[in-house]
C-alpha cells in the first residue's frame, strides 16, 4: 500500500509528515485506494481504522477520513517517587467533596471520572432493561442469591476473550461495580494491618478502601506512560512484607498510563513466583486505543494468582452499576465473602446487562465512543497548552477521558481547587491521590461529563485562576501564608486577585 496507510503512526508524527499531511486536509476515498493497490475495500478500511485508533484520522459521517488536527504538545510529568516506606491510610473528607460537586448541576465539573448520559446510547439501554422486566418479571418478587446471574456471567466470559482471558462463567462474581469487586479482593487476601503495593499517584478510591479495612498502603514510582515501576516492585517484593498488589496496568486512573505487554507478563511471572496476589483493575481496558493495550495482564497468569475486576460502568450503562470479579486461585473465598457482605444482585439488573452485551454492534459503539472522547482529551489538551501557566506538564493518555496536570512548582492544587470553587468550577487536587500527601502541584481533569462551550471556557479559567497564582505567589513576600490562607478560606472569603 502507499505511504499514506502503510506508515507507521510514529512516521506521521515526524516532522517531515507533518509538513506532508496537513490538518483537516482529505485522505484518498476507500474505493480509490482498493483500486489503487489492488487490495479489498475492506482491507483498506482496517488500515483506516488503525490510523483513526491511533488518533492520527478521523473519520466523518458520509465525507470519509480526514487527517486529524492535534493540538500543541506538552511535556509529561515524570516518573513519581513515592517515599519508600508503606503508610497507614488517612484520606480526607476532600474525596467526597469534589465527588458532591461532580453531581451539582450548578457547578462545571471536572473533578469527577465519571462519563456523561450522553455518551452513551440511553434508548438502547432503556429498551434492554424494558424486555427483561417484561420478560423475567418473576424475579422482581423473587429473592436473589448466588453469584449473579447465569447469562450474565457467561456474557462476562465472553467480553473477557477481548481482554486475552479465558475464564470460566462459574469462577465469575457478579458485583455492584468495580470498587466492590476490588473491595471482595482485598479483603480475601489481607489482613488488617498488611502492606498493599500499588501505584503512585493511585485512584483515591483505592485509598478509601484501603483505609476502611485498616491496611497500610506502599506506594511504587509509575511512569505517566508505561505505569508501574516493575524494578521498584521488584525491590518492595525484597525489602517489604508485601501481601498484595492493586494496579492498573491499562489506563491508570489518574495518570492514564497503559503498561506495556512485556512488562505486563513479567508482572503476572513475578507475583507467581512469589506467591503474591494481584488485583487488576481492568475498568478502562475497552477505552484504550488500540487492541494490545485491551489486554489483561491476567491473560499471562498460568497460577491464579492474578484477581480481575471490571465494570461496564464507563462504557456500556453507568447507571446500572454492574461489575465482575474472577478471583483466581481466591475465587471460593471472593463468592464466600459476596454473599457474606452483600447477598446476590439485583437480577433484573443483570438479565438487562446481559442482554446489551450479547447484542450486535456493540463493538462499533465503543470505537465511535473512544474516537468521541479522544477528540475531547485533544481539545482539552490544546486548551491547557493556550491558557495554564508556562512549566506546565500534562500526560498524553492512549484512551479515556483522564488528565493529570502537574502545575508549575510553589503553586498549591488545593488553593487552586478552592479557589476554582470560588467560581463554580470543581477540579481535583493531586493530594487526593496519594496516602503520603504528596502531589500538591497537580491536579487531575476529568472531561468525560458535559462537554460544552461552558466547560471550554471553564477550563481556560481554570488556567486563568492558576496563572494569577502564579504571578501573586511569585510576586509576594508573604507567599507562603497566602498560600495557607487560600487552602483555608471558604469560597467567598477567597482574595479578589484570584476570584476575579
Amino acid at each position: 500500500m502507499t505511504a499514506s496507510i502503510s506508515r507507521s503512526p510514529s512516521a506521521w508524527r515526524s516532522p517531515s509528515a507533518a509538513a506532508r499531511w496537513r490538518a483537516a486536509s482529505a485522505c484518498t476515498s476507500v474505493r480509490e485506494l482498493a483500486r489503487r493497490q489492488g487490495v479489498s475495500p475492506a482491507t483498506v478500511v482496517q488500515a483506516y481504522r488503525a490510523l483513526e485508533d491511533a488518533r492520527l484520522v478521523e473519520a466523518r459521517p458520509r465525507s470519509g477520513y480526514f487527517v486529524a488536527a492535534r493540538p500543541q504538545r506538552l511535556p509529561e510529568p515524570e516518573l513519581s517517587a513515592p517515599p519508600v516506606a508503606s503508610l497507614a491510610v488517612d484520606v480526607s473528607l476532600l474525596g467526597e467533596q469534589v465527588m458532591q460537586l461532580a453531581a451539582d448541576p450548578s457547578v462545571i465539573s471536572f473533578g469527577a471520572a465519571c462519563p456523561s448520559g450522553e455518551l452513551f446510547a440511553q434508548e438502547r439501554v432503556r429498551r434492554a432493561v424494558s424486555r427483561a422486566a417484561q420478560r423475567h418479571r418473576a424475579t422482581l418478587c423473587r429473592y436473589p442469591l448466588g453469584p449473579g446471574n447465569e447469562q450474565l456471567r457467561r456474557a462476562v466470559a465472553r467480553h473477557a476473550l477481548g481482554l486475552g482471558c479465558q475464564l470460566e462463567a462459574r469462577d465469575i462474581v457478579v458485583t455492584n461495580g468495580c470498587l466492590d469487586a476490588i473491595s471482595l479482593c482485598l479483603r480475601a487476601v489481607t489482613r488488617p494491618g498488611d502492606v498493599v503495593a500499588l501505584e503512585s499517584p493511585t485512584y483515591f478510591g483505592f485509598l478509601q478502601i484501603l483505609e476502611s479495612l485498616h491496611l497500610r498502603a506502599l506506594e511504587i514510582p509509575t511512569h505517566p506512560r508505561t505505569g508501574l515501576s516493575l524494578d521498584a516492585l521488584q525491590l518492595a517484593f525484597d525489602t517489604q512484607p508485601v501481601k498484595a498488589v492493586l494496579a492498573v496496568p491499562t489506563l491508570s486512573n489518574p495518570l492514564g498510563a497503559c503498561m506495556p505487554a512485556a512488562e505486563r507478563r513479567r508482572l503476572a511471572q513475578m507475583v507467581a513466583e512469589r506467591g503474591i496476589p494481584l488485583i487488576e483493575d481492568v475498568l478502562y481496558n475497552d477505552l484504550a486505543e488500540r487492541d494490545e493495550l485491551r489486554r489483561a495482564v491476567k491473560a499471562w497468569d498460568t497460577s491464579g494468582h492474578v484477581m480481575i475486576c471490571g465494570s461496564f460502568s464507563k462504557t456500556v450503562a453507568p447507571g446500572l452499576r454492574v461489575g465482575w470479579v474472577e478471583g483466581g486461585r481466591w475465587s471460593a473465598e471472593v463468592r464466600r465473602l459476596k454473599a457474606v457482605h452483600s447477598g446476590g444482585q439485583t437480577e433484573l439488573v443483570d438479565l438487562a446487562m446481559a442482554d446489551l452485551l450479547t447484542q450486535s454492534g456493540h463493538e462499533s459503539a465503543w470505537r465511535q465512543l473512544r474516537a468521541t472522547i479522544a477528540a475531547r482529551v485533544d481539545e482539552a489538551r490544546g486548551v491547557i497548552a493556550e491558557s495554564f501557566p508556562k512549566g506546565t506538564r500534562v500526560t498524553d493518555p492512549a484512551g479515556g477521558y483522564i488528565l493529570w496536570v502537574e502545575l508549575p512548582a510553589g503553586l498549591d492544587s488545593v488553593a487552586l481547587f478552592r479557589a476554582c470553587l470560588a467560581e463554580r468550577i470543581c477540579i481535583a487536587p493531586g493530594t487526593m491521590f496519594s496516602a503520603t500527601g504528596r502531589f500538591d502541584h497537580c491536579i487531575r481533569l476529568g472531561v468525560g461529563g458535559r462537554w460544552d462551550k461552558a466547560q471550554r471556557e471553564g477550563l481556560r479559567r481554570v488556567g486563568a485562576i492558576a496563572c494569577a497564582m502564579v504571578r501573586s505567589v511569585a510576586g509576594a513576600p508573604s507567599a507562603g501564608a497566602d498560600t495557607a490562607r487560600w487552602r483555608q478560606a471558604p469560597a467567598a472569603a477567597l482574595p479578589a486577585a484570584v476570584s476575579s
